[in-house]
């Protein structure tokens, strides 16, 4: 099973961000199919999540689909037919739903939970990015293939993940919801899906970034809200190439089940016990780098509401800081970039993966290419 680096950021006796583990992510669990299993990166039982804590999170007893009332950062890694050592399974005859003894899982059959898995749901909202490989996505009204960098925002619907062709990595933050009393975890809200624009233009370098939007409409049966691309890219004129496209925002805990939230008005900061889920798309500094002064800084900070986490200047060489009461889970899709902090500096390629603990902190991108990052910031507390 494929060895994943993480970093996890902290904060030293001064009050400095630093590095707190770094290396390869240790709670890897694989199955009984050599190469197929999960690794945790983070796990929380309560929300908002803690800030500090000396032990490492990721070896938390783990569940699935994640603690109630918190959740869980996790990859997961599925195999394709031919990597499958031995005979794989016949798929599972489809039947009526069934609850896992966890109390917060279904399945209705169809997989052999080797390369295809049960038609299943969780009391959770999950947003999935996949970091390599593809994935075969199958609702009771929608089949799509998903690859590198695409995001699928699972709102407690039916699902059935298919890795038989190619074999995948794809990351899960995965936050506790509350289904109704008879568990069927059905949309509460009619509210309008968001649609990009048509007619927007993107700087060079920028990929429209897509998202697919899954929930029950009624029961028993998952439906597709939409797949597109995000409808609201934020640019920076300071920094051309520079690209925030929202994704998805999650205003109290336990998540609600509704199909649209891009119109409650948090980008970088979260709501109160809520997340935050963005997709940054980071140009070469050489783009900006010394041709920007605080000023400038400080209207992008505005722009995207959120001034008071703004920290410029206390970063040498690096406007853009910022310091936030949020847990941060950075997963980096496409390029590399340095994570920067009050102490230490560490790279970040594709496929890895940081837990920004509040910290001081900001990104440099020293390549010759843009770097793409998804970040969903989660409300925290220091305790």
């Amino acid at each position: 099973m494929k060895a994943v680096r993480r970093v996890v950021t902290g904060n030293d006796g001064q009050g400095k961000s630093t590095i707190t583990w770094e290396g390869e992510a240790p709670a890897r669990h694989e199955s009984k199919f050599p190469g197929r299993g999960v690794t945790d990166y983070w796990v929380w039982n309560k929300t908002p999540q803690p800030l500090n804590g000396s032990e490492d999170a990721s070896l938390w007893p783990d569940e699935f689909p994640g603690p109630k009332g918190g959740g869980h950062l996790r990859t997961v890694h599925w195999l394709a037919n031919h990597e499958v050592q031995g005979e794989i399974p016949p798929l599972v005859t489809p039947h009526a739903p069934v609850p896992v003894p966890d109390g917060r899982s279904w399945d209705r059959g169809g997989g052999n939970n080797v390369t295809v898995s049960d038609m299943h749901k969780t009391e959770s909202v999950d947003f999935g990015i996949v970091l390599e490989g593809e994935r075969g996505l199958v609702l009771d009204n929608y089949k799509t293939v998903i690859k590198p960098g695409d995001i699928v925002i699972q709102v407690g619907a039916w699902h059935l993940w298919d890795s038989s062709r190619i074999g995948c990595l794809m990351g899960f933050d995965m936050i506790s919801a509350k289904f109704d009393e008879q568990g069927l975890g059905l949309q509460e809200e009619d509210i309008p899906v968001m649609l990009p624009n048509p007619n927007q233009v993107l700087p060079s370098g920028v990929k429209p970034q897509r998202r697919i939007i899954t929930i029950d409409k009624e029961p028993g049966k998952s439906s597709l809200v939409a797949d597109s691309f995000s409808p609201e890219v934020i640019l920076d004129p300071a920094r051309p190439g520079f690209a925030l496209q929202r994704m998805w925002v999650i205003d109290s805990h336990p998540a609600k089940i509704v199909p649209e939230t891009l119109q409650l008005p948090n980008i970088l900061v979260p709501p109160k016990t809520g997340t935050v889920l963005n997709v940054f798309t980071f140009p070469p500094d050489s783009h900006w780098s010394g041709k920007v002064d605080k000023a400038q800084v400080e209207a992008f900070y505005k722009i995207v509401r959120a001034s008071e986490i703004c920290t410029s200047g206390t970063i040498p060489n690096h406007p853009y800081s910022q310091k936030s009461d949020t847990v941060d889970f950075c997963l980096v899709t496409e390029g590399e970039i340095f994570l920067i902090l009050d102490t230490k500096e560490t790279l970040l390629k594709a496929g890895e993966i940081a837990v920004i603990r509040g910290g001081n902190h900001a990104w440099s991108n020293r390549s010759n290419q843009p770097a793409i990052v998804a970040i969903s910031s989660h409300d925290a507390i220091q305790e």
